[in-house]
């Protein structure tokens, strides 16, 4: 009996030394993952990040007049009643750099390459054809400058964030339809959209793969305004003389849903 006895003791030993030896290993290996600040964002860390981005503009107009020689007559003031648009979405590359001023404080500066919209035009109170699509095409720069506050710790894998900032918002290389005989009274001269400061609501999250890699997904909605101006000759047919320039403010609540890929130094 005592044999037995102090065989179940030693084999009792050995399996206090192995639990032992595991418990060290273990508790090295936290000490290991806090010293080095395991995966996510801290004060100091810049990450560059490409991607895509998919922008969603929500157009809408509001009343829109025009003056001059020519803009007498049913032509102009007919057809404008009630007049509204629609931009079709687009997908284009984003690019940003996130720079980390405490563990929970970052400033993200975006742009992306622009991509180019068309517009279509709809006046249900003017004369046949009332659709006029693709009446015409721009490109829209956003450059973004966005404050951004991440919940969790240094040693979180998943970084949810909040932000908010400002866009400065302008309208490049705009074309219109000159086939388009009722986009060519409105606009065939000229057309140009005024440039704004826009303000950028944001959420998201950033997975951190590694150290030094993440992906980072994101929501944006931002509220653009704009001045419409178009410049086109008299109304066809009235033996009037031109120009006539046409104003209309008009909105374009964007959603931005962007991914990209980042690294971090």
């Amino acid at each position: 009996m005592q044999k037995w006895w102090g065989f179940f003791e030693f084999q009792n030993n050995i399996l206090e030394t192995d639990m032992t030896s595991i418990s060290k290993i273990a508790l090295a290996c936290a000490a290991l993952v806090a010293a080095s600040g395991a995966f996510a964002q801290k004060a100091g860390d810049n990450i560059v990040s490409v991607g895509l981005a998919s922008i969603n503009p929500n157009v809408s107009l509001d009343k829109m007049t025009s003056v001059g020689p020519g803009s007498t007559g049913a032509y102009f003031t007919g057809k404008l009643v009630d007049a509204n648009a629609s931009v079709g979405n687009q997908t284009t590359v984003s690019m940003g750099l996130l720079h980390m001023f405490t563990d929970e404080i970052g400033g993200e500066f975006t742009i992306g390459i622009p991509a180019e919209f068309t517009q279509d035009m709809y006046m249900p109170n003017g004369s046949a054809p009332q659709s006029h699509p693709a009446a015409a095409k721009m490109k829209i720069w956003t450059p973004t400058a966005v404050a951004k506050y991440f919940f969790g710790t240094t040693n979180d894998q998943w970084r949810p964030y909040v932000g908010f900032g400002v866009s400065r918002v302008s309208f490049h290389n705009v074309s219109t339809n000159s086939t388009d005989t009722t986009v060519a009274a409105l606009a065939s001269t000229s057309a140009g959209f005024s440039s704004s400061w826009a303000p950028v609501y944001n959420a998201g999250v950033i997975y951190n793969v590694d150290e030094k890699w993440s992906i980072n997904g994101s929501v944006s909605y931002i509220p653009i305004k704009t001045t419409a101006t178009f410049v086109g000759p008299a109304a066809p047919g009235s033996g009037l003389n031109g120009p006539v320039t046409t104003t209309g403010d008009a909105k374009l609540n964007t959603m931005d849903y962007v991914i990209r890929l980042g690294y971090r130094f």
